[in-house]
């Protein structure tokens, strides 16, 4: 009863947030298994998770002020997750760090967000008195920083609030759980808000994690064929890495939910998985039907979903260039450069609008006046048509963005990064198809009249100064980049230059 009792406060108060969802969770699921780690790491039940919060909590309170900013650059495990928790406790903001990143892209986001601690590791902040008072947080006030690279070509903090990554995930605590154990199989980056809020989903539903650090289609199939996992969430790059590894040949009749997000999935991929997957398993006859495949569109800029669609068993729906039909509490437009909507089947920018809307960009308010509209409406940079029954489909990106595994390359970074070094005069980066992540970047470059530079030299300059994600595949050299009148680089015609890439 009391356990009822507290789930039904946190379905009708609404008012947790990152500092208060730890022990609030742990008294509704007490000992259940919140989280096992691959390699013999964490094992913890939601009680044992929400002590460690507090705890570590009272380490982060003894070392700043509330307000402050505390970059977390841990590995990426679940003490990840649960450290933005415990610095939430503390009253502080937690800002997450991709461990892809390189120290230059660290540096700037520790001196961007005028971080007052930095933590890679819990024993750090270990061993001090637990907080037990719930801080003093409103759902609207910002929760975390986000960072994100931007077309400045600089990562931005992308402001987050308690609602935006708690309150729209608390009703999963109304998800049955006690009547079937899930175990959702993770190998997401917890820094990239699709990881992030998909873990806060997971321990709101009592749904058990089993996370796997880094992703590996061989070992993913092993642990998800060994442990009969019954739901796996990734980006449409995991999926085609998995098909290729031999996914087909595994028993995973065990999946009962396939899902994905971050970039658009293949309807003949998702169709693929469907069928590995099984609608449920009968003593003596074994596994019957096929598994349900949902699909989820968002920003980093929207805390996650804004719009989702489910494809069930036995059936095609929900699958191809839809992003689905809009969250509750969200709403979607699609307009044409004056803002005005545009008519149905004509293409347009769409913005969003909702209780997940970053609140703006950390230290940057002229980029956040181009992004949010003053009534609060998200300018995605995403080009769309709208569709039938209230659906709007996807029709390409605004923004000079390459969307490689999940993760958002933006041409202008990678390309200023390129013309830092002293024998690049000027670069052009676009995005070329891969099989299998979706895009890689590519780079056309002219040096200096005497360089001795050579495309493969410079791929190694590259690697030591952007993230690995963002390193281009290919580099031709060029004696001049083709431009418009008004003298802006046509790069679809540099496409040619460039041989096809295969994978790996």
């Amino acid at each position: 009863m009391r356990t009822a009792i507290k789930r039904a406060e946190l379905l009708v108060r609404r008012d947790a947030t990152l500092g208060t969802i730890a022990p609030e969770l742990a008294a509704v699921y007490g000992d259940r298994r919140l989280v096992e780690e691959a390699g013999g790491g964490l094992r913890l039940t939601y009680r044992q998770a929400a002590k460690r919060v507090c705890r570590w909590a009272g380490g982060v309170r003894d070392r700043v002020e509330p307000g402050d900013r505390v970059v977390i650059a841990a590995a990426n495990s679940y003490e990840m997750f649960l450290l933005t928790m415990a610095v939430s406790r503390a009253g502080a903001i937690p800002v997450p760090l991709n461990e892809q990143m390189r120290p230059d892209e660290i540096r700037h986001v520790i001196a961007d967000s005028g971080a007052a601690l930095t933590i890679r590791s819990a024993t750090e902040i270990d061993g001090a008195e637990p907080v037990t008072e719930h801080p003093q947080q409103r759902p609207s006030d910002i929760a975390a920083l986000f960072y994100t690279s931007g077309t400045t070509g600089r990562p931005k903090g992308v402001e987050l609030t308690h609602q935006a990554l708690v309150g729209q995930v608390v009703a999963g605590v109304a998800w049955p759980s006690a009547l079937r154990r899930d175990e959702a199989l993770y190998a997401l980056p917890i820094a990239h808000i699709m990881g992030y809020v998909v873990l806060m989903g997971m321990a709101c539903a009592g749904i058990g994690v089993f996370l796997m650090p880094h992703f590996h289609p061989i070992d993913v199939l092993d642990a998800m064929e060994r442990r009969r996992s019954s739901i796996f969430i990734g980006v449409p790059a995991m999926y085609r890495m998995l098909a290729e590894a031999g996914a087909a040949e595994r028993d995973l009749s065990s999946v009962r939910l396939w899902a994905s997000g971050a970039d658009a999935m293949p309807a003949e991929l998702a169709q693929q998985f469907k069928k590995m997957g099984a609608l449920a398993t009968v003593p003596f006859v074994g596994p019957i039907g096929e598994a349900t495949f949902a699909e989820g569109y968002g920003l980093v800029e929207s805390a996650g979903g804004v719009a989702a669609k489910v494809s069930p068993p036995f059936l095609n729906l929900g699958l191809g260039d839809s992003v689905g039909f809009q969250l509750p509490g969200y709403k979607m437009r699609v307009v044409d450069d004056e803002g005005n909507d545009v008519a149905q089947g004509q293409v347009g920018e769409l913005w969003v609008q909702g209780p997940g809307i970053t609140k703006g960009y950390w230290n940057a308010p002229e980029t956040t006046a181009q992004t949010v509209t003053d009534d609060g409406w998200l300018r995605t940079g995403d080009l769309a048509r709208k569709g039938p029954l209230g659906t709007v489909l996807f029709a390409g990106r605004q923004k000079d963005v390459i969307k490689h595994g999940g993760y958002s390359v933006y041409a202008v970074e990678v390309q200023a990064s390129l013309e830092d070094h002293p024998e690049v005069l000027e670069a052009a980066v676009l995005g070329m198809p891969h099989p299998r992540v979706g895009e890689v970047p590519v780079a056309a470059v002219r040096l200096t009249e005497d360089a001795t530079l050579t495309p493969e030299r410079l791929i190694a300059w590259a690697t030591e100064h952007v993230a690995e994600y963002k390193v281009p595949h290919q580099v031709v050299v060029v004696d001049e980049l083709p431009r418009t009148g008004t003298k802006k680089v046509q790069k679809d015609q540099l496409r040619p230059l460039f041989a096809p890439i295969d994978a790996p």
